[in-house]
């Protein structure tokens, strides 16, 4: 058997990168999908009707292709690059409390005490915002920040943690520990991000009632469209020198050393993109659950992230996103069905999978299809 010349390597990693046609068919059934369909079945389709999608649904979903956002982006790091975060949980709240400052803002006079102040901080007998707050009442600037905050606490923390060739399990445990630490700050009252109780009781967004039904299709669809978009540029990273650099790193970081690459400039880029991927995800996820508050940064929280990634499979790219789905439609059931059994079912999945399917699902599949053949 002959090897392939340049040129056919070359075409195939092009198309590779560019899908083929089959596979921008799919990425043009799920816009489709997310941003005309699902939105028409559930505003234009009567309630009686089998086609009619409710509002839990709606909700239900877009939460989850929230949690579809922070899998895809782990999976850059960890199935990637073979960096094992357990602190995601941390990004993903932090953009969600971006987008909660500006949500509070919105609310006006319109909260219990009449103020302009948000309810908890004339609880609180405070008189001014704090500093923290001082552009709270901008879009823009809000949402430049849900980018810019998580973004350079990851590049801050992974520069002193890649720098000092902290690897495997020691860094799983440094980024659990930081985002612990960050839960009991954001647990104090006097941080001025609303304590345990954190933020709720949003009115609106940009000035446009937030508890519509078209706002609810309108948050659903942005937040598909945005899964959608992170998903090509994932794979463009990963059909790149830049992602094939990144799976040296995981399968040899020491030979790539040795080759001339310098791998902290590489794990430290990944790393900042993956978080902030996660801020968006969080960003997304507030308003269309309307609240926000420490308990997004427990440890539990970031666990949960690797484990819709290694249910899904590894290093697949859509194996996280079906790993989200997956997990937390099982966890809507059993919540409401068996609540008592649910942490019993997700310690014995993630077990499961790892003696079993180190591929996850995918991985499954692709052993069926191949039996077939």
């Amino acid at each position: 058997m002959t090897s392939p010349n340049v040129a056919q390597v070359g075409l195939v990693q092009k198309r590779g990168l560019l899908l083929g046609l089959r596979g921008w068919t799919v990425v043009a059934a799920a816009v489709a999908l997310f941003a005309v369909l699902v939105p028409m079945l559930n505003l234009m389709v009567p309630e009686g009707s089998a086609l009619h999608v409710s509002d839990y649904a709606v909700s239900l979903a877009g939460k989850i292709l929230c949690y579809a956002i922070c899998a895809l982006a782990m999976d850059l790091i960890w199935g990637y690059t073979g960096i094992l975060s357990l602190g995601h949980g941390l990004f993903f709240a932090l953009g969600g409390y971006g987008m909660g400052m500006y949500l509070m803002r919105q609310i006006g006079r319109d909260g219990q005490y009449k103020s302009d102040m948000p309810d908890f901080m004339v609880f609180l007998n405070w008189k001014t915002f704090p500093w923290q707050w001082a552009v709270s009442d901008s879009f823009a600037a809000q949402m430049l920040l849900v980018v810019l905050v998580p973004g350079l606490l990851a590049f801050v923390f992974g520069w002193f943690a890649f720098r000092s060739r902290i690897k495997g399990v020691y860094f799983s445990i440094i980024t659990q520990a930081m985002t612990f630490a960050a839960m009991l700050l954001f647990f104090r009252n006097e941080t001025g991000f609303g304590g345990n109780n954190g933020f709720t009781d949003f009115k609106r967004i940009l000035g446009v009632p937030i508890a519509t039904a078209q706002m609810r299709v309108f948050l659903f669809a942005l937040t598909g469209v945005t899964l959608v978009g992170f998903y090509l540029m994932a794979r463009a990273i990963v059909n790149s020198k830049y992602g094939r650099v990144l799976q040296a790193i995981r399968d040899a970081e020491s030979r790539v050393m040795f080759t001339g690459y310098n791998p902290l400039a590489y794990k430290l880029s990944i790393w900042t993109l993956s978080a902030v991927m996660c801020a968006i995800a969080g960003a997304l996820y507030v308003p269309q659950v309307g609240i926000i508050n420490p308990g997004e940064m427990s440890p539990a929280a970031s666990i949960e992230i690797a484990i819709w990634t290694a249910v899904g499979g590894r290093a697949t790219l859509i194996g996280p996103i079906i790993g989200a789905f997956f997990v937390n439609g099982a966890k809507s059931w059993f919540t409401v069905a068996f609540p008592e059994y649910w942490l019993y079912f997700l310690g014995a999945l993630f077990i499961a999978v790892t003696l079993w399917l180190p591929n996850g699902i995918v991985g499954l599949f692709k052993k069926v299809a191949e039996k077939k053949q």
